[in-house]
């Protein structure tokens, strides 16, 4: 940088050693999009560079530890010019795209590896480019960051790792707002949630650091590689409504996010793949969607019923080729989030206990291997390259396949001797709270 942009609440220990501790940084506006800001925390304060990129979204990068109680060395520990120099080179690969070829100087840190590896997924065009990104903004540069990745430890990531599994989920906060949080839930169920999120921004970190390591940018993988994820965390969770529950979550919603939902329930796509289904993607002969971009990359063809195929009649009727299917009531595309409202306040109306858009996936997954249709079947509707994922959340559902195929083939043992003894079920007794055994007189 050319000259250090003075800032009489930042530039020295004793005017920071003035200021409250906060979540929310103070900023210093370095040049246009471009930001300095300075945590300061109970234990000390960190610096923080903030740019608003092409998108016109913020990106932040943890540039290091202030030197509020120790000497800056220019590396670790950061005077407010150091802190400067580091954001402008970081700048300076922000405003590159996060390129290979950007320049780089000092050591190769954590930062560094999540700019290099966000760069590598974009060129591949993963699919969950967004949630990665906010991953690493909210839980590994924050805390990693400004270690370089040569000085990492299998201690301090496990340490790391304990941490996100120990922290009060955050929620949506305001800019410049410190950082929400909702009250942790003690419970068993909550830390298995906790340690199962914890272990998914593990795996983020993880494929970042393999892919440092294979480009040669650090010479060992040591401290990350023996670092194990939380065990028996993963349980398999389905949420899904029933026929009656589907029908007055249907009814309740507003007339013009109410197709959305129908259609949901109708296909099993998801959100983002309903948003982008174009009238094209109908074949009304075929009684088909063309999902032509899902999670996976390969595109597929899912089947509708009898009354899908009604319903997309009438949804594609009168529109050209080139339309989409569904928009809002504003004629514009549905976004990435704003299924969110009107579906909680649905959910409301009908009394239908609180879940998410991507339920009613479930619903029509488990609808279908509930009426015994093949778990093959089921993964090709989804998108599934094979039934693992299908067995997994939805295997417990077919008893009536395990039930038919153990009894086929054990038949009988003959080690119980035949009794007249009959159950009386709920069917036959309405008032009955569970089975009732008459013994008839021999």
């Amino acid at each position: 940088m050319a000259r250090t942009v003075r800032n009489a609440k930042l530039d020295s220990r004793t005017a920071r050693l003035k200021l409250t501790a906060r979540r929310a940084p103070y900023w210093t506006v370095l040049s246009k999009g471009a930001a300095l800001g300075y945590r300061k925390g109970a234990k000390g304060g960190t610096w923080i560079a903030r740019f608003l990129d092409d998108t016109g979204t913020h990106r932040y990068q943890a540039l290091g530890a202030a030197d509020d109680a120790m000497d800056a060395d220019g590396t670790v520990c950061l005077s407010y010019a150091d802190a400067q120099r580091e954001a402008d080179k970081w700048f300076r690969i922000a405003a590159n795209g996060f390129q290979d070829d950007a320049p780089r100087s000092g050591s190769y840190t954590v930062n560094d590896a999540m700019a290099d590896y966000l760069a590598a997924y974009r060129r591949k065009g993963g699919k969950s480019l967004d949630r990665t990104q906010s991953a690493i903004d909210a839980h590994i540069n924050p805390t990693l960051g400004g270690v370089p990745v040569s000085k990492l430890t299998k201690r301090r990531v496990e340490q790391w790792l304990d941490g996100l599994a120990n922290a009060a989920p955050m929620v949506r906060t305001a800019p410049g707002k410190p950082q929400n949080r909702r009250e942790a839930d003690s419970s068993t169920e909550g830390a298995r949630r906790r340690k199962s999120s914890a272990n998914r921004i593990l795996t983020v970190l993880k494929a970042a650091l393999n892919h440092a390591y294979a480009d040669g940018k650090v010479s060992s993988d040591e401290a990350w590689r023996n670092v194990k994820a939380f065990r028996e965390v993963d349980a398999a969770r389905v949420r899904y409504l029933n026929d009656e529950e589907s029908r007055r979550l249907v009814n309740a919603c507003t007339a013009d996010f109410r197709p959305m939902v129908q259609a949901a329930l109708l296909t099993g796509c998801r959100y983002g793949e309903i948003t982008a289904l174009k009238v094209t993607d109908y074949s009304a002969d075929a009684g088909s969607l063309h999902i032509r971009i899902s999670k996976s990359g390969k595109p597929r063809h899912v089947v509708l019923t009898d009354e899908g195929r009604g319903f997309f009649d009438t949804a594609t009727a009168g529109k050209p080729g080139s339309a989409y299917i569904f928009i809002r009531p504003d004629g514009e595309a549905w976004g990435r989030s704003h299924q969110q409202r009107p579906f909680n306040a649905a959910c409301k109306v009908a009394k239908v206990e609180p879940l998410t858009f991507h339920e009613l996936r479930h619903s029509y997954a488990s609808r279908l291997v509930m009426n015994g249709a093949p778990l093959a079947v089921i993964a090709a509707q989804l998108g599934h390259s094979d039934t693992r994922m299908v067995e997994k959340h939805y295997g417990h559902l077919c008893p009536n396949y395990i039930a038919d195929t153990v009894r086929a083939a054990f038949g009988s043992l003959g080690v119980v001797e035949q009794t007249n003894v009959k159950p009386l079920r709920k069917a036959d007794k309405k008032h009955s709270r569970g089975t009732i055994f008459v013994t008839a007189s021999v």
